[in-house]
């Protein structure tokens, strides 16, 4: 009976679940193939070393860390056990049996509930093959590993400290290690020896590692925003094994040094890097051509950078409120801004790392490596054909191609190499490489070089990727937030929106429906950061327009009217005992400095605004998922808004009290604006004429573009409104000797002096303002009043 209702529902069911169903049948198989591949990897005895088979090991600990993740991920559906018997039981319902694959699959929800514990006990036939790949990483997650002073004392990424050296190429024999990420590391040591857990108890290099790994970090990325903290698990996970009490308080000295300490330790690196890519951005920009023999250097950096921003950004979501201070970085924007300067170089200047090591790989690695394979003693003829082909491919470079354009690809090389490292690492191979350890750190290299000549935007994705920002979107508008507060970083503003064009990056072939979703967050945050980031010019343009126009007031004419009736009165009088009035200070006396330490208001504005504006002007735009966007082109259009809005203000007409600025008023503080817009281009390339041409005819309509009164229209109102009432009225009258309005005596005073609006000096600056049009709207308006008048008359 309670099943009733379903069997109504079976057909929307089973539409609706099967996507999900099917997913965790696609999981189960993965495993099947994970599980079988691992069985053959153990039954040929691989050999594995990080430093010599490098893509043969990590493509082996990416596949146990993917394989360990997804059975981690699969634990936290909590509606897994629900999904899968409700279909199943559509299923039956509908075709009267059971889906074929529900046993097996209901089987490995039941095993996998707690995924870590059921896979260390199925890791056991593995851990030889396992231990081995990860403690080859002895040589080098603890160098990589470092503290900031250590990297200081060594002058790492630093291109100047040894000038003696600066053409020299950037050399390794573990190439591809030097920008292997950290974090990649650290999820293989600690998930790698939670699974071969023995080996802690007997070998000490293995303990050291999975002990600095812990000392690093409190949790883990699982995918994207997804974490696991580690500390904890791991003691589950161990409590229940015997003798291991030791491990388990290994485990809290670890958690107790990464609460305290790591936070601490990164921020140091931090503060480290924003040095050195600084020195490096700025050294290459200089000198592009080192971006030949340092290239390693430019890849280093932005995996050290990148590491420690996504460690940042997943620990300050994850850690004890208490120790916050370092997980606040007020400077980030300034360690992505160089990250992006980095990028960009790599982009403009690729051809030039082309040619370089086009040469590199003809002239020199093509040697080398035929020289290592004729003293091969023992060479079989398939890694023979191999090796040849290596060589050949190499010696046919030229820099003709590179000046030709011609697109190279190096894909099958690599494959190749690949393949051989397979051959080659089986117990039983005639040629291991085991025993050849020169080989293959040779072939590591040029496996390096030969991506600087066909895969660069590759190694920049794979080296300094932010999309993980996309899932983090509070914390990443709130980074952006402070970066604009602290005007010593607002120059840095436009790594956010540069940011958002990472974001594509995340999406997988085989996930297309993601796009959508990703594609239109990185729009609307780069939208939102550009928009953000010019209000904030426009908001500091408005509050230097309003300063210039109070000191361009303060030269108008009415205001010496008072130091003229000081000096006559002087004159007049002599000095009386009190003392007169204070001394006003003159115009100008603002530009008279003491000293130049003291800063005013209108420095500080200044700064701020040249910093922001550089940051405007850094890319003339940024292509967003195939949208292109224009910095400039948000500032224009705030100016342009505001610029209306405010001649309009300073016009200051009030309709209950009909009081109006004077014309000339308004012309000067008109003008004190336009001067000041017109010392941005100063800062950033943008027309200000269009801004000017576009405002200030529309002021000249009876309307504008947004059906907003206009200066023409408030003008045209108060002169009929006001002015020529009060001359129908017989208050005002015109007087031929003084070519003005004049106010006649009358028992009510009028609120306004006519011939300060209507004399000729007031006439010019009205016509100036309201131009042809305007004045043609405000003779037109006029005369319909008078005419009208005149015919009441009649």
């Amino acid at each position: 009976q309670q099943l009733a209702q379903l069997q109504k529902e079976k057909s929307e069911i089973l539409k609706n679940l099967a996507l999900y169903y099917f997913t965790f049948v696609d999981v189960m198989e993965f495993k099947d193939h994970v599980c079988e591949l691992l069985n053959t990897i153990d039954a040929c005895q691989v050999f594995f070393d990080i430093t010599v088979n490098f893509d043969l090991t990590k493509n082996y600990l990416d596949l146990i860390i993917t394989y360990t993740t997804l059975m981690i991920l699969l634990s936290r559906i909590e509606e897994r056990k629900a999904i899968i018997g409700l279909y199943n039981y559509a299923h039956e319902m509908t075709h009267g049996a059971s889906d074929r694959e529900y046993p097996r699959l209901g089987q490995m929800i039941v095993d996998y509930e707690n995924p870590l514990k059921k896979m260390m006990e199925e890791f056991v036939p593995h851990s030889k093959s396992l231990s081995d790949a990860l403690i080859s990483l002895q040589m080098v997650y603890p160098r990589r590993n470092l503290s900031a002073d250590q990297w200081r004392n060594a002058q790492l990424l630093s291109l100047i400290s040894a000038p003696s050296t600066m053409l020299n190429p950037a050399q390794s024999d573990t190439m591809p290690c030097e920008y292997l990420s950290l974090d990649a590391m650290e999820k293989w040591i600690i998930f790698g020896f939670i699974l071969c857990h023995g080996i802690l108890n007997s070998d000490a290099t293995a303990l050291n590692l999975w002990k600095l790994a812990l000392q690093s970090s409190s949790c883990l990325a699982l995918f994207r925003d997804e974490v696991f903290h580690i500390h904890k698990a791991a003691e589950d996970l161990f409590v229940n094994i015997r003798g291991y009490n030791k491990r388990i308080n290994d485990i809290r000295e670890c958690k107790e040094a990464a609460v305290s300490h790591a936070g601490s330790m990164h921020r140091e690196r931090r503060k480290f890097l924003r040095s050195a890519l600084k020195e490096l951005a700025t050294v290459l920009s200089d000198q592009p051509g080192l971006l030949g023999p340092k290239a390693l250097f430019v890849f280093m950096a932005l995996s050290f950078a990148r590491d420690e921003i996504i460690w940042l950004l997943r620990h300050a979501d994850n850690m004890p409120k208490k120790s916050a201070d370092d997980f606040i970085d007020k400077h980030i924007a300034e360690l992505i801004f160089y990250m992006e300067e980095l990028r960009a170089h790599v982009r403009k200047y690729g051809p030039v790392m082309q040619r370089y090591y086009v040469q590199y790989l003809s002239g020199f690695d093509a040697v080398v490596l035929n020289e290592l394979v004729q003293n091969l003693s023992v060479c079989p003829e398939d890694e023979s054909i191999i090796m040849s082909s290596f060589v050949n491919t190499m010696t046919s470079l030229s820099v003709k191609q590179v000046e030709d354009g011609e697109v190279f690809d190096f894909r099958g090389m690599r494959l190749d190499w690949f393949r051989l490292q397979a051959y080659t690492s089986v117990s039983k191979a005639s040629l291991g490489l085991a025993d050849h350890r020169e080989l293959g750190k040779m072939m590591n290299t040029i496996i390096f070089h030969t991506k600087m000549v066909d895969s660069l935007v590759e190694m920049l994705v794979e080296t300094s990727d932010l999309s993980i920002f996309c899932f983090y979107s509070r914390a990443f508008e709130k980074m952006f937030q402070q970066c604009l507060e602290l005007p010593s970083q607002s120059r840095y503003s436009i790594a956010f929106p540069l940011l958002c064009t990472h974001f594509m990056s995340c999406t997988h072939e085989l996930c297309p429906e993601e796009r959508h979703h990703i594609g239109d967050r990185s729009l609307s945050l780069c939208n939102m950061f550009l928009d953000e980031m010019a209000k904030q010019a426009r908001n500091l343009i408005t509050d230097i327009c309003t300063e210039q126009c109070t000191l361009s007031d303060q030269l108008l004419p009415k205001h010496c009217a008072k130091t003229i009736s000081q000096a006559v009165n002087k004159k007049s009088k002599k000095q009386t005992g009190k003392k007169g009035e204070p001394e006003r200070e003159k115009p100008g006396v603002e530009s008279m400095r003491k000293n130049r330490l003291v800063v005013t208001n209108l420095d500080k504005l200044h700064t701020a605004l040249s910093e922001l504006c550089f940051s405007i002007n850094y890319v003339p735009n940024m292509v967003v998922w195939e949208h292109t966007f224009t910095p400039r082109e948000y500032l224009t259009s705030h100016l342009e808004i505001r610029f209306t809005k405010s001649i309009v203000g300073m016009t200051m007409y009030n309709q209950a009290t009909q009081e109006i600025a004077k014309p000339s008023e308004l012309l000067t503080s008109v003008r004190a604006y336009m001067t000041v817009l017109q010392s941005i281009e100063n800062y950033v390339q943008i027309d200000i004429t269009r801004v000017f041409n576009n405002v200030l005819l529309q002021q000249t309509q009876h309307l504008d573009s947004h059906g907003e009164p206009t200066i023409t229209s408030l003008y045209t109102n108060w002169y009929l409104e006001t002015l020529l009432r009060q001359v129908s009225n017989g208050h005002i009258a015109y007087f031929p000797a003084m070519k003005a309005f004049v106010n006649l005596p009358t028992e009510n005073e009028l609120t306004f002096n006519a011939e300060e609006y209507s004399d000729i000096s007031e006439m010019r600056a009205l016509s100036e303002l309201l131009g042809p049009y305007g004045m043609k709207f405000l003779s037109e308006s006029l005369m319909w009043h008078i005419s009208s008048q005149v015919a009441e008359l009649k």
